[in-house]
């Protein structure tokens, strides 16, 4: 969860799921009001044979890209299970593993395991960016969850991204201001060339 963010970690989730319990109303984890989805994740924490969930951070994303993150993420969180799956089923993509695998697409609509793990991860991502909102309150993150929202591009647009977004999407780094940490780091980088140079002159 949290592909299309522009702040914070990407969240993947796994979920064997209990053939003799049903949990009702699983279904696409955007379709759901914030309040059943909590609902939901608890009754699949309480009932699943096993579930896990794994993230991959801002940083992480902007050196490998959104689309391998979120493959070292749904691998990650899927070593994580004991026990552990036979069998996978994907939300349309596919991971570096032995394990036998189908990539459905649109498999949270299609498939109660891939959206029960859905769910388990929004909850997650949800709560994780609720908790740094206190710390960048300009953004909104609460409310936006680090999503495009109008307030959140006027945000960037007015106060340049915090070190929790993600430099390599392009709202974030077409962003006017510049970052403060960012423009540290460029300078620390700078510095440090500038003596290279001055050490193979002499």
């Amino acid at each position: 969860m949290g592909r299309g963010s522009l702040f914070g970690p990407v969240v993947a989730a796994a979920v064997i799921l209990d053939p003799e319990y049903r949990v009702r109303g699983l279904r696409d984890s955007k379709l759901l009001l914030p309040e059943r989805r909590e609902i939901l994740a608890e009754r699949i924490r309480q009932h699943a044979i096993a579930w896990a969930i794994a993230a991959v951070d801002a940083a992480r994303i902007d050196q490998i890209n959104i689309y391998q993150a979120s493959r070292v993420a749904m691998l990650d969180a899927v070593t994580q299970l004991k026990p552990s799956a036979d069998h996978l089923l994907i939300d349309a993509l596919r991971l570096d593993c032995d394990l036998p695998q189908r990539a459905i697409i649109h498999g949270d609509a299609l498939s109660a395991s891939i959206a029960a793990a859905s769910i388990l991860a929004k909850v997650e991502r949800d709560r994780m960016v609720r908790e740094w909102d206190p710390v960048f309150p300009v953004y909104r993150l609460a409310s936006n969850k680090g999503y495009s929202t109008a307030h959140h591009l006027a945000a960037l647009r007015q106060h340049g991204p915090s070190p929790l977004h993600r430099q390599s999407f392009a709202p974030v780094w077409n962003a006017p201001v510049p970052q403060e940490v960012l423009a540290f780091m460029l300078g620390e980088d700078q510095e440090e060339s500038v003596r290279e140079l001055e050490e193979q002159a002499v």
